[in-house]
């Protein structure tokens, strides 16, 4: 093989060897001999081989899980709690010269902001506001993170483990409270038929004829039962020549 064509084939290959594809959802950084050389933006680029090279950068969002740990709410009650946060990289030369891993150090910054929120508030608080635990979080965490070039678009509260004793404890909380309502609602109940039975008396009281029909109906009742036997001790008149006797 002749001298040019060795160097052809060299040539060739230091060419191919530049090559980079950059996807549409990435950034490229580029560095020359360790020097910060600017961001190449999708498509086909080509870097000098050996001098210069490139780190890719995700600028999708991405999720990150905040690791369980255990906290102490402000009333003093232990809990593990986790989640997640939600980022995306707004600025790709600065997520990476700002910052070594910015994935890691994300996830140990909601973390730790997590911790501080979670023991600020007490059990119920944690319980009954984690969207608005998460906000608070979430401000905290894209603040840190602003001069790193990444945005910090939401953190959620995923799982929150109570130890047992809590869990049996807020069980029978739950039962009284379910027992305390079913009572005042039979209070209740109770009320609007005594004064509902008040009504029809003073209505049956009023009229002769009312209390006669209530008589039969009563005596009606009665007969449905099997094997019943209805005495009249006295005829139906003779009760209301007494009533009319003591008017």
């Amino acid at each position: 093989m002749a001298v040019w064509q060795v160097l052809l084939v060299i040539v060739i290959l230091f060419i191919f060897s530049g090559l980079r594809v950059i996807n549409q959802y990435q950034r490229a950084v580029k560095f020359r001999l360790g020097k910060y050389g600017g961001t190449l933006q999708p498509g086909l680029r080509w870097i000098i081989p050996i001098i210069e090279r490139i780190i890719k950068v995700d600028i999708r969002v991405i999720t990150a899980d905040i690791p369980a740990q255990e906290v102490i709410t402000k009333d003093n009650v232990p809990m593990k709690v986790n989640g997640v946060v939600f980022f995306k990289v707004i600025n790709s030369d600065k997520a990476v010269l700002e910052v070594e891993d910015y994935k890691f150090a994300i996830s140990q910054l909601a973390q730790s902001a997590l911790r501080d929120m979670t023991g600020k508030a007490e059990l119920d608080s944690v319980l009954a506001k984690r969207e608005e635990i998460g906000n608070q979080v979430q401000k905290i965490v894209d603040s840190e993170t602003d001069p790193w070039g990444i945005k910090v678009t939401d953190v959620k509260i995923k799982d929150i483990e109570l130890p047992e004793n809590m869990k049996r404890a807020m069980a029978h909380q739950a039962e009284a409270e379910r027992d305390r309502r079913a009572r005042v609602i039979n209070a209740e109940a109770e009320k609007q038929a005594s004064q509902k039975l008040l009504e029809a008396g003073r209505i049956i009281e009023k009229s002769p004829a009312a209390l006669k029909l209530r008589f039969y109906q009563t005596l009606n009742d009665i007969s449905e039962e099997k094997n019943s036997t209805i005495i009249l001790p006295f005829p139906e008149d003779f009760i209301d020549w007494i009533r009319k006797k003591e008017k």
